[in-house]
Parts: C-alpha cells; sequence; structure tokens
C-alpha cells in the first residue's frame, strides 16, 4: 500500500501511517512518502511503539522522504 503524506506537518504524517497500518494484515508493507523532515523521527519512534518495523528510510534528491514500514502482528 502507498500513502501520499507530503506537504503534511507534525502529527498529521504520523496520523495517516496510523490510519493506514490499521488496513493491513501483518507482514503486509506501507510506502510512506512526505515532506516532514520530522517525520525521520516520528514514524519509527511510533512503529516501535505499535509493533511495527521499519524497512527502509531514505531522503531522496527531490527532497522526499520515504519511508517503508512492515506491519506487525
Amino acid at each position: 500500500m502507498d500513502l501520499d503524506a507530503r506537504y503534511l506537518l507534525c502529527p498529521m504524517p504520523v496520523i495517516r501511517v496510523s490510519d493506514a497500518m490499521a488496513r493491513l494484515a501483518p507482514g503486509d508493507t506501507l510506502t510512506v512518502r512526505c515532506t516532514d523532515p520530522g517525520a525521520l523521527r516520528d514514524i519509527p519512534a511510533w512503529c516501535r511503539l505499535e509493533g511495527h518495523e521499519i524497512v527502509a528510510a531514505r531522503t531522496e534528491p527531490s527532497g522526499d522522504i520515504v519511508i517503508i514500514i512492515r506491519a506487525g502482528g
């Protein structure tokens, strides 16, 4: 599943991730694209609390931040 959270500021990217993750089965992945630099801290912290795994996190040359999350069980 893909989630476009670009141009949203804290805490909206995390809220959108939470909503999207609620619709996934364990093992499914969510690819989040955002622009808020705080998301690189906030989304992994939320995932640790909720039992999800960060598969990858990177900043692209465009400035977009891409975070891939695997749903925990």
